[in-house]
């Protein structure tokens, strides 16, 4: 912001934002315009979130992915809180003294998140990029045996690289969950823009589709609003898993941050209804889906590599350690992008590492995270100003 940026400044191109374009798309419903505030709805929400909201996130997760299951969730089995980074905070908060995994890369924001609460021991467990960062159910339930781990905290799809687990992949995780008795705190909030195979015609995944008992199975999901419906500033998201977690992250929630706000959960639960969900994901499908591939196509013309193209998110994960000295650090090509009003993301900012234990240079620092979050013409503005500062360059 000291070099003049502003988010409602189109000379500015913004590929390091971690919210996607939130404006009308074609095929999705009409956005939200306004919102109507009941005045009975002038008192505090309840912590855990008002009652219809919290029905209506599980009818959702049921209709999704529990179709013909025996066990299903209820409003029990739901938490509402006022943005993604509360409702895993109240899950750390929750948490008691015992070994917690998490993969590296992941999202930054686990770095303090992991480190506020001195309850637990934050474990990193690296993943390879020569093996595009792939986590198998062996590695898996090798680490977990082998650390000790009684939880396990990851975004799926992952933020920044785009790797996801589904399909069989993701069932053996919730098998290898249940039988280790390792909790799964699973990031959802990319979970409808999945393009690899698994996430079937609407483009969707959950773990929820392969829990057997919701209130046994040790897993724990988080979504809102954020991504998956592109109301980023309503924040509004929610917790699912058995019905003790969601006593206990209620609990953490009282005295944590009070609960979240009456008047827009109340107009979330418009935006739950199955009718709504498939076509707004369907729209993110279409016109993400040709995004991604413009981008990826583009960012490769530039000199940018990828030890795996994005399965889920809006996120491209670029290798640029073969572009021109100084571009070839993430670090430097960010400094040097802002001069024509760029942002990217470094790929050192996602070495989580709480507390900063680990003194030594970032095994991402050739990496950088380009978001293709903003509009078509804000990428193509993008991408023509990295080309030509790469030309500069060489």
């Amino acid at each position: 912001m000291r070099r003049g940026y502003d988010p409602n400044d189109p000379l500015w191109c913004n590929l390091g934002q971690g919210q996607p374009e939130t404006g009308e798309l074609p095929g999705a419903p009409p956005r939200v315009l306004s919102v109507s505030i009941d005045p009975n709805e002038r008192d505090y929400a309840p912590v855990s979130g008002i009652w219809e909201l919290r029905e209506a996130v599980a009818a959702m997760y049921n209709g999704l992915y529990r179709r013909g299951l025996p066990s299903q969730y209820s409003a029990e089995n739901v938490s509402i809180s006022g943005g993604g980074r509360v409702a895993l905070t109240r899950a750390a908060a929750s948490l008691g003294p015992i070994n917690l995994g998490h993969l590296l890369p992941d999202y930054t924001a686990y770095e303090e998140l992991l480190d506020i609460f001195r309850a637990f021991t934050a474990i990193p467990i690296l993943l390879e990029p020569e093996l595009g960062y792939a986590m198998d159910h062996d590695l898996l339930r090798r680490e977990i045996l082998g650390r000790g781990l009684s939880a396990l905290l990851l975004s799926n799809p992952c933020n920044p690289t785009g790797r996801m687990i589904g399909g069989d992949d993701l069932a053996d995780f919730v098998d290898t969950a249940r039988q280790l008795d390792c909790t799964m705190l699973i990031d959802e909030f990319y979970s409808h823009y999945v393009w690899a195979p698994s996430g079937g015609e609407l483009g969707l995944e959950s773990a929820a589709r392969y829990v057997e008992d919701v209130d046994r199975d040790p897993v724990v999901l988080f979504d809102g609003l954020t991504k998956n419906w592109r109301y980023p500033g309503w924040r509004v998201a929610w917790t699912v898993g058995p019905k003790s977690v969601i006593e206990a992250v209620t609990s953490a929630g009282s005295f944590l941050d009070g609960g979240g706000t009456r008047p827009l959960q109340r107009a979330a639960c418009e935006l739950l209804a199955p009718a709504h969900v498939e076509a707004e994901t369907r729209a993110i499908a279409t016109v993400f889906r040709a995004k991604r591939e413009w981008f990826l196509a583009r960012l490769r013309e530039i000199g940018v590599r990828f030890d795996r193209e994005p399965e889920g998110t809006f996120y491209a994960w670029g290798d640029v350690s073969g572009l021109p000295p100084p571009l070839a650090d993430g670090m430097r090509l960010f400094e040097r992008a802002l001069d024509l009003r760029v942002i990217v993301v470094p790929g050192a900012f996602f070495d989580v590492n709480p507390g900063h234990r680990r003194a030594r240079p970032s095994r991402f620092s050739a990496y950088v995270r380009f978001s293709f979050g903003p509009s078509m013409d804000v990428l193509e503005r993008a991408c023509d100003r990295l080309s030509s500062l790469v030309a500069a360059y060489r």
